[in-house]
């Protein structure tokens, strides 16, 4: 029983693990969010939930700032250097 009861928590696991990795900023808001929620009133899961979801919304916004920056960055002309007469 104990080697099933292994496979299945093992490969629930590794299922997650996409799931997990495209979670950007949800642990450090899950875990800044439990704190807080905790110290408030003993409400760490509600906490965590929260922080989750808005620490996932800022990494998206800083994503997407990121990738503006860098559009505008390569959208920009180069300056041409002329040449020098002295």
């Amino acid at each position: 029983m104990r080697k099933i009861l292994s496979v299945v928590v093992l490969s629930v696991s590794a299922a997650a693990l996409p799931i997990i990795a495209s979670a950007h900023g949800c642990v450090k808001g899950a875990v800044v969010g439990g704190v807080v929620g905790h110290v408030a009133g003993h409400h760490g899961v509600a906490g965590a939930a929260v922080g989750c979801a808005v620490g996932h919304h800022e990494a998206k916004v800083k994503e997407k700032q990121a990738a503006q920056a860098r559009a505008s960055v390569q959208a920009a002309p180069s300056p041409r250097l002329s040449p020098q007469t002295h």
